[in-house]
């Protein structure tokens, strides 16, 4: 391949996009140049069909920062890079995001996103453009990707916006997101703001989607040079005879397992049900079926199970579209019953358990001085923080056994949303000269646990006695989609989450919003039903 080049001026910073010189045995290889900010993205599928059954797309995605591209040595004895960072575990989930729902359904080929910094310049933001070179990289490879997408970092400071400021640890900006769309509609949304109305945030997640246009050009100009021969999708034969038997042996008992408003109630139904079909599927194929493979039973009762999911996500959708009404019975709107208990903990600082339906999250505060602060050092930060909110999600929390690890990237993921919506309630230094750490600890899960540690965490500050003058209180809306309808979901459960199109997080005070993470699993999302959505919530 010869190299092949485009340029353009984003924001009053040179940018290109290179490929065709380096890393050339990758699928798709991105040489991203932002200003001094250089950025190697690449993109490998397994070779070979995807698999025949199941719809699993085990998609992975990497962000490493060197540290010579800051011309720093790493800390510790090795002086080598080793564990990623929080922060690069961060950047990754902001990567995969927007870029899962544009793959084409029927790939489920194993595939590797690595991006690598390697030039860090402190006024070209290298993570949000990492969205976009990584999203160029699959463009220009055979991976049958539905792009692009690009993203930008939006600010406001003083009521001016701003697109990919410099980096800096201490711009005081009351709106601080990051956007990521294709042309016409958003795709990703996060960020945290100073208690902003939904008007400001709506204006702010326009303004990014406009700043994005001409990354999405330049893609699709490269992409027309490269003009990449992308892989064909294999042909799956249906088994209609197969799905029809699925449909009419399980339709009863999940008309009863989506009336049922226990979790694991519904749950140990669902399971009953699958394993009274795998036991009909069996007997099925040896009294003589006219089942596609019935030579193979294995085969045949894993293309049952799949049609069975397919079929719970038609039945629950179909439900809420058709009667208004959801799995444990409430209309679109409403809300779960919610408990708070306060100062459940006598020997720590400040405590108290929000529960929202099956929902359950303690929070716990610790109060601290100065040299309790946490050090940042990283490639693009260097910094202390004095409040930090660390969240755990225990397998107990949804009645599983499994060993215990590290904080994954779930986890660090939904800590951070949380402590990015109630920093805006943190009283500065001068007021409150302490470091401040809550820990949320998920005791039951079944939707938004993200969301009951907001409230949880709200309640332990004013536990502790920290002069916080407003709560902050958060909710996750779904979506449903049926051609150009759109159904907004309040305070959803696990499964809505699951077999939905739209987990949309929103925190804020009586006042206004303080942190916002949208994900959709729909190729876009109109900007209207999102602003639709902000003020449901």
């Amino acid at each position: 391949m010869n190299q092949v080049k485009e340029s353009i001026v984003f924001n009053g910073k040179d940018l290109s996009l290179t490929t065709g010189r380096y890393a050339k045995q990758a699928d798709g290889a991105i040489w991203c140049n932002y200003g001094g900010t250089v950025i190697l993205a690449t993109v490998v599928a397994a070779k070979g069909d995807p698999a025949a059954e199941g719809d699993f797309f085990p998609l992975t995605v990497d962000y490493t920062e060197k540290f010579y591209a800051a011309g720093r040595f790493p800390g510790g004895f090795l002086k080598r890079e080793s564990q990623p960072s929080t922060q690069e575990k961060l950047t990754s989930r902001l990567i995969d995001r927007p870029l899962r729902p544009m793959f084409a359904d029927w790939f489920t080929n194993e595939t590797q996103i690595l991006v690598n910094l390697l030039s860090f310049d402190p006024n070209c933001d290298p993570r949000v453009m990492s969205i976009t070179a990584a999203s160029a990289a699959l463009m220009i490879s055979d991976i049958p990707f539905n792009g692009p997408v690009a993203g930008c970092r939006v600010v406001r400071k003083d009521g001016e916006f701003m697109i990919n400021p410099a980096v800096r640890d201490d711009d005081d900006y009351d709106i601080d997101i990051t956007v990521a769309g294709n042309y016409d509609s958003i795709v990703m949304v996060e960020g945290e703001s100073k208690e902003v109305s939904e008007e400001d945030m709506t204006r702010a997640i326009e303004l990014g989607h406009q700043a994005i246009q001409p990354l999405l050009e330049m893609q699709d100009k490269l992409a027309k040079q490269i003009n990449p021969v992308k892989r064909a999708e294999v042909a799956k034969v249906k088994d209609e005879n197969l799905e029809k038997f699925v449909h009419e042996t399980c339709e009863e008992i999940v008309k009863e397992a989506l009336s049922t408003t226990e979790k694991l109630k519904r749950y140990a139904l669902l399971d009953e049900a699958k394993a009274e079909l795998v036991e009909r599927v069996t007997k099925k194929i040896e009294e003589g079926s006219d089942f596609m493979n019935a030579d193979d039973p294995q085969l045949v009762i894993t293309r049952a199970k799949t049609f069975f999911d397919d079929y719970l996500k038609y039945a629950m959708r179909h439900q809420i579209i058709t009667e208004n009404r959801r799995i444990d019975g409430r209309d679109l709107t409403s809300i779960r019953p919610i408990t708070i208990d306060l100062g459940v903990l006598p020997m720590t600082h400040g405590s108290a358990v929000f529960t929202r339906g099956e929902t359950q999250s303690l929070g716990v505060l610790t109060l601290g001085i100065g040299k309790d602060e946490q050090k940042v050092d990283t490639v693009t930060e260097g910094s202390s923080k004095r409040f930090m909110l660390h969240y755990n999600f225990p397998p107990f929390s949804v009645g599983e056994v499994a060993r215990l690890k590290s904080p994954g990237r779930r986890e660090l993921g939904h800590g951070n949303l949380a402590e990015r919506a109630l920093s805006a309630i943190i009283p500065p230094k001068e007021e409150f000269p302490y470091t401040v750490r809550l820990v949320s600890e998920i005791m039951e899960s079944n939707g938004s646990s993200s969301q009951a540690t907001v409230c949880s965490g709200s309640l332990a500050l004013m536990d502790a006695g920290v002069p916080v003058k407003k709560h902050v209180a958060g909710i996750a809306m779904g979506l449903i989609q049926d051609g150009e309808d759109f159904y907004i979901l309040s305070d959803i459960l696990g499964d809505e989450d699951h077999l939905g199109d739209m987990d949309f997080k929103v925190a804020g005070s009586k006042d206004g919003i303080t942190a916002i993470q949208m994900d959709i699993k729909i190729k876009g999302l109109p900007k209207e039903v999102m602003e639709r959505a902000m003020l449901q919530a």
